[in-house]
């Protein structure tokens, strides 16, 4: 079985957590940050990863103007 790494971005949202694999454009949610982490690699599954993956992706901070 191969393995990929991909790149997860978990935030705080309310009483909870979401996070986003932007190298499959998927989402998922938990109470907790391992919750969250779990949650979306169940989402991974090998088919979701075989017909979603991304080849390239740029992970990037953005300075813009607010108020």
């Amino acid at each position: 079985m191969n393995k990929v790494q991909l790149t997860a971005v978990i935030e705080r949202e309310g009483g909870g957590y979401v996070s986003l694999c932007p190298g499959l454009d998927i989402a998922s949610q938990g109470d907790t940050v391992g919750e969250a982490s779990g949650n979306l690699k169940e989402h991974a599954s090998k088919d979701e990863i075989n017909s979603r993956m991304h080849n390239e992706i740029f992970v990037t901070r953005l300075e813009v103007t607010v108020g």
